[in-house]
């Protein structure tokens, strides 16, 4: 669904408070996200990203783009790879919902973790680059980069179950027994919280890192929606917890694939690799938070489902195909807590 932007209101405000810009604006909205929706600026002085929240009714806490902004700005500083951040608005009455403006960031995006256009001592360097960056991530000093209070400290576990499990309940469209039972298991079993606190991402997957077509640097880490301070195995889990999905432009996995041939790291050996970049021994319990991604995930999904079905998603056909993988991730959640 393509969401009108009012060029010549964002022109008129970045006028004002972005020092240096010059209209007039033209916009292209980036389809594909089921987060906030996001444009293409192209200006007479450069071209810029926008991002803003979704117009209407939103789940509380939802689509916090003052949030995404907050984060990314305070990360312009340190080894984690983001955009510029110009400009954050937070009046409705602008455009219709709160937004905030950054510099374009030339690259390629990898839809397809198979990254099947490359050979694979290339795959390599991209997933060798991508558990680099995660690392990094979870060691950011986060009184030097004014991020101590960016979430609570410790208990993340036992506030992520909570909230999805709110959050889900509140998006629910229909009865998946393999969903509740799962959140019947975590809420016996929850992950192990050994007191970390680290920036979490919340959905670092490989489509939201942008690369150099050439090096396979990183160059910036997109959609910080779901940041908060939390502890770091979580998104280390939610990559697997990716990659366990069906390959393909929807899920986006890595299920039935022959990682070895591809040049693509095996679970373990990702793992293994992210504790050495960190100098960690190991992750004990590590299919409880595991257990967790996939819930999680799926309360997610449902959440884009719903909003397809209120007319309110920024691609409704895809935010359908996306919900229907809740009941995947439910089983997947349950084969993991199984595993346990």
């Amino acid at each position: 669904m393509t969401l009108p932007l009012d060029t010549d209101a964002v022109a008129g405000w970045l006028f004002a408070h972005m020092p240096g810009f010059s209209g007039p604006v033209r916009a292209r909205q980036v389809m594909g996200g089921q987060s906030n929706p996001t444009y293409l600026l192209d200006t007479p002085g450069g071209r810029y990203v926008l991002r803003r929240k979704p117009p209407g009714k939103t789940l509380r806490s939802a689509h916090a783009v003052e949030r995404e902004f907050r984060v990314q700005r305070a990360l312009g500083a340190t080894s984690v790879p983001v955009a510029r951040m110009h400009v954050l608005c937070g009046d409705d009455g602008v455009i219709g919902s709160p937004f905030y403006v950054m510099a374009h960031v030339e690259g390629v995006n990898h839809d397809d973790p198979r990254l099947p256009d490359h050979p694979p001592e290339v795959r390599q360097a991209i997933f060798a680059e991508m558990n680099r960056v995660l690392a990094a991530i979870h060691d950011v000093d986060l009184a030097a980069t004014g991020l101590a209070d960016y979430g609570p400290q410790g208990g993340y576990f036992a506030r992520q179950l909570n909230r999805w499990s709110g959050q889900y309940r509140a998006s629910e469209t229909e009865t998946l027994e393999a969903m509740d039972t799962l959140m019947d298991w975590l809420a016996r079993n929850p992950p192990e919280d050994d007191g970390q606190v680290a920036l979490v991402h919340g959905d670092y997957r490989l489509d939201n890192l942008r690369f150099d077509p050439v090096s396979a640097e990183c160059r910036a880490v997109f959609d910080w929606e779901l940041s908060t301070l939390g502890h770091p195995t979580a998104d280390l889990a939610g990559v697997l917890m990716q990659w366990a999905m069906p390959a393909g432009a929807q899920g986006r996995g890595l299920a039935g694939v022959d990682r070895a041939a591809l040049g693509i790291p095996s679970d373990r050996a990702f793992l293994d690799a992210y504790c050495a970049a960190r100098d960690i021994p190991g992750l004990p319990r590590f299919n409880r938070t595991l257990a967790f991604s996939f819930f999680r995930m799926g309360a997610i999904l449902q959440g884009v489902k719903k909003r397809a079905l209120d007319g309110n998603a920024a691609d409704p056909d895809r935010a359908l195909k996306l919900g229907a993988f809740v009941a995947d991730c439910a089983k997947l959640g349950l084969r993991a807590a199984k595993e346990d």
